[in-house]
């Protein structure tokens, strides 16, 4: 894990193993291994920082929610639900070498479209940018995002 890089969200502490060359952490909202990638690198320090910093129950959180979108499936990264099953934030995670700009804000607008979420987050892990929206057609950018917890 030593060739990913540090990143501008708290230390997350990941239970890895080796297989054929490839690093493997254990999501243990999924109860599975993953194959460690640089996305899923900054997914795992999200998730930490949602459940940890946050204090949002690691059951409210749903990774790679499904998404029916013009024939196709697509998957949003991570959202956040409430205890009624709406959506309260869609978080689109990317590595942290690619640059957070307007693709992927409508990437997450088009996930949003669907799942509805008040607030959207977009991060490199780097970089975090946060939006709320009343419709979801107008977001605002925010400096940060509001309390979640007090939401969820």
């Amino acid at each position: 894990m030593d060739k990913y890089p540090t990143l501008n969200l708290p230390p997350v502490h990941l239970r890895a193993i080796r297989r054929r060359g490839s690093t493997y952490i254990w999501d243990g909202l999924r109860g599975s291994w993953l194959l460690l990638t640089p996305e899923e690198w900054v997914r795992r320090h999200v998730i930490g920082w949602l459940t940890g910093h946050l204090r949002l129950l690691p059951t409210s959180i749903v990774q790679e929610y499904p998404l029916a979108i013009g024939g196709t499936t697509q998957r949003a990264d991570i959202v956040v639900l409430r205890p009624d099953m709406n959506a309260t934030l869609l978080v689109e995670c990317k590595a942290a070498d690619v640059t957070i700009n307007a693709d992927v804000l409508n990437q997450a607008v088009r996930y949003n479209s669907i799942v509805r979420a008040p607030f959207i987050m977009l991060t490199n892990g780097m970089r975090h940018y946060f939006y709320s929206t009343e419709d979801c057609v107008t977001y605002t950018p925010l400096d940060t995002l509001p309390d979640i917890a007090s939401l969820v």
